[in-house]
């Protein structure tokens, strides 16, 4: 029998890429999907790219935005839900990621009582799912902490999809200079970018045997590259790395943002890390995934205010001098991997209807 499932999520590839996972995974069951976003979010760009349909509502954002376009937001917010209803009406389920691109589809699906399946990927949920935790049919969670926002018996600890590449890296034996990968994402982080800058002298100036990989983001490269290659140090600077699987695979260490997409990589490859949250996430929610990895000792977490040169180049002096260390944090790392998870993920809502 086909069914007909709508994907709510997007703005950002930590949105959409998942629920493609989902999709193209339903797609091969023989199913149809169907997505709802905004047409300057990058699910505008990837959905028709996978073969999907995009259907178009009009919402903005109430976080990290304006007063005006806050107000703007709840006086379409109605409006929006009520034009998703005839779109989810049709649908066996709705399959929502959070964010506010979210929002009306899946309030549309709870008042015309289409059950609703929601992936949390953050220790803490986003405020969408917050608001509506206790009405949605099931919860597909990363962290067991996650469960207390939802109903008993409602959420199953699943994770977020991964590409199959980060699960098939391998445990790496440290031979030679520490491998070091600095990445603050596809867009670069600022504060990463200063800290590595701050850290050359000090690697230079205690002979610290390091190769370093730096991901500093289009809008830094030129200056960074330029001026890494002045220190005599051994690495490369790169705008954007294509192969981040294979930069995982290479990588001792990794110094990085603790977005959700993030740490289910980092957990996939088993890779120790030190992690930096960026610290206007909405609900802070890049701190609760750091502190979640921390406590279970798969990374060291250094807050944005605190990050840089001088206490990257402690911790990592206090990481080389025990080997043993860092095999310890990527076994705990992976520990919360979850292979598998877009195709659970398909299951579950298969089942329903």
């Amino acid at each position: 029998m086909i069914k007909r499932f709508l994907m709510a999520g997007g703005g950002t590839g930590g949105h959409i890429i998942p629920l493609l996972a989902v999709a193209r995974e339903l797609r091969q069951r023989g199913h149809q999907v169907i997505f709802a976003g905004t047409e300057r979010g990058l699910e505008s760009r990837l959905v028709p790219a996978e073969g999907f349909e995009l259907r178009l509502i009009h919402i903005g954002g109430l976080n990290r935005v304006s007063l005006a376009e806050r107000i703007t937001t709840l006086v379409r917010l109605p409006i929006a839900t009520m034009a998703s209803i005839p779109l989810v009406r049709p649908c066996t389920a709705v399959f929502s990621l959070g964010g506010f691109v979210a929002g009306p589809p899946s309030i549309a699906a709870l008042l015309a009582r289409v059950p609703l399946v929601v992936m949390e990927p953050n220790a803490v949920p986003g405020f969408t799912n917050r608001k509506i935790g206790r009405y949605v049919e099931r919860a597909l969670i990363s962290f067991p902490e996650t469960a207390a926002y939802f109903r008993p018996g409602r959420t199953e600890t699943t994770g977020l999809p991964v590409r199959e590449e980060f699960f098939a890296i391998r445990p790496k034996q440290r031979q030679g200079p520490l491998n070091l990968l600095i990445t603050g994402g596809s867009q670069g982080s600022r504060t990463l970018n200063q800290a590595a800058r701050h850290l050359w002298p000090l690697l230079q100036q205690s002979r610290f045997q390091v190769r370093l990989m730096h991901q500093t983001g289009a809008r830094d490269f030129e200056n960074i590259r330029d001026d890494f290659g002045r220190t005599g140090l051994t690495g490369e600077v790169l705008p954007f790395i294509a192969d981040m699987p294979g930069a995982f695979a290479a990588a001792d260490l990794i110094v990085c943002r603790s977005g959700a997409g993030t740490v289910s990589e980092l957990a996939a490859a088993g890779k120790p890390s030190i992690l930096s949250p960026f610290p206007f996430a909405a609900d802070d929610h890049q701190t609760r995934n750091a502190e979640a990895l921390e406590k279970g000792g798969a990374a060291r977490l250094v807050r944005d205010a605190e990050m840089n040169g001088e206490r990257l180049f402690s911790l990592l002096r206090e990481l080389q001098a025990d080997p043993e260390t860092l095999a310890r944090m990527g076994e705990a790392a992976r520990q919360f991997a979850h292979p598998g998870a877009a195709r659970r993920a398909a299951e579950i809502l298969e089942g329903l209807g």
